[in-house]
């Protein structure tokens, strides 16, 4: 096991300073939701945290229900659907509320953003994208044209800087698209010709341990790993980066609780520290200007109130996962007072992928 660790640590670890050595016991959970008394005496961060709620723009209920996590603490960051029938909604509460935000790309729920794709292979017969592993069918026998792909991709990064002001802080794939072959190819073009510096890559520490997981999650999970790995590489060339730790596809809906996001982030930070992570993976520009930078990490969530039957999705309604009761459970465990104290005990830091 501790060769798997090794191994993973050292290819999904993205660099962003200079030497670090923490130790294992202070990090057991992570993320600041509130001011210190003193900020000219606030400790230094051991860790920077982007918490970041996925599927904004779903519905005005997942809308209200992300903003109400972010003002309490909860959340930090919020992806967006452009292609969501709530997004101009949804792009104005993260004005208003001055919430940072990025691009939640959409191949495979919905209704495309782009006018020119009558007939694309990226649609089924009744022009919707093709689901979450109706997309990966269709791949995966070949029957895809990338040239469409980047046609969409760009499409939506131009609709974003429409409804929002600004080309997005950050770029991930909606049910993990991001990282599939081929689609990761286009998708590093892309971020790099808008200038987006940040995405996510979904490799996730101590997740094949999680046997509480159900069979087809695991098999699921398994193959966004896989597919993540082999991301890397195309990522790196195309110079984008991302968090050191990545988390999230073990503490969703049902599976969020503080005892779990505590064992998910003790597990992450044992494996990359205990095995030896050391400056062979930092960025000697940031190690000229820098004598300590914390760990960086994304956790992916997916709060809010439960869409109402017939309201919202991508265009043909919601779905069960934006319906189901998990969205609440999710909201309300991530602001529960005894979590958000717990981040400040543990010198946390809060923050989104523009403060890195």
């Amino acid at each position: 096991m501790r060769r798997y660790l090794k191994k993973f640590a050292l290819l999904a670890l993205q660099p962003f300073g200079p030497t670090f050595s923490l130790f294992v016991g202070v990090f057991c959970f992570q993320g600041l939701s509130l001011p210190w008394p003193d900020e000219e005496k606030m400790p230094q961060p051991k860790v920077k945290l982007v918490v970041t709620g996925d599927d904004f723009g779903y519905c005005e209920r997942r809308n209200q229900g992300i903003v109400d996590c972010f003002k309490t603490g909860g959340i930090s960051n919020v992806s967006l659907l452009v292609n969501a029938v709530s997004a101009e909604h949804a792009a104005e509460l993260a004005k208003r509320n001055h919430i940072p935000i990025g691009l939640h790309a959409n191949l495979s729920e919905g209704l495309p953003v782009s006018q020119d794709l009558k007939g694309s292979t990226l649609l089924n017969k009744d022009g919707f994208f093709h689901g979450k592993m109706g997309f990966r069918e269709v791949l995966q026998c070949g029957q895809l044209k990338m040239s469409e792909v980047e046609a969409e991709l760009r499409a939506q990064v131009n609709r974003f800087c429409e409804l929002v002001g600004h080309v997005p802080y950050h770029m991930d794939g909606h049910q993990h698209v991001h990282v599939l072959p081929e689609v990761r190819e286009v998708f590093a073009q892309v971020l790099s010709d808008f200038g987006i510096t940040y995405t996510r890559v979904p490799i996730e520490p101590g997740l094949k341990f999680c046997t509480f997981l159900p069979p087809h999650l695991r098999d699921f999970n398994e193959q966004v790993e896989k597919d993540a790995l082999e991301s890397i590489e195309v990522f790196h060339r195309y110079g984008i980066r991302w968090p050191d730790i990545y988390l999230g596809l073990s503490t969703m809906g049902k599976n969020m609780s503080v005892p779990n996001l505590k064992r998910a982030f003790g597990f992450t930070l044992e494996a990359s520290l205990d095995d030896g992570v050391t400056s062979s993976l930092i960025q000697s520009s940031d190690a000229a200007t820098d004598s300590y930078r914390p760990v960086t990490a994304e956790l992916m969530v997916h709060p809010g109130y439960p869409s109402q039957p017939h309201q919202g999705g991508c265009g043909e309604g919601p779905d069960d996962f934006s319906q189901s009761a998990d969205r609440l459970h999710e909201l309300n465990t991530l602001r529960d007072p005894f979590v958000l104290n717990y981040y400040r005990q543990q010198r946390i830091h809060l923050c989104a992928f523009k403060d890195f």
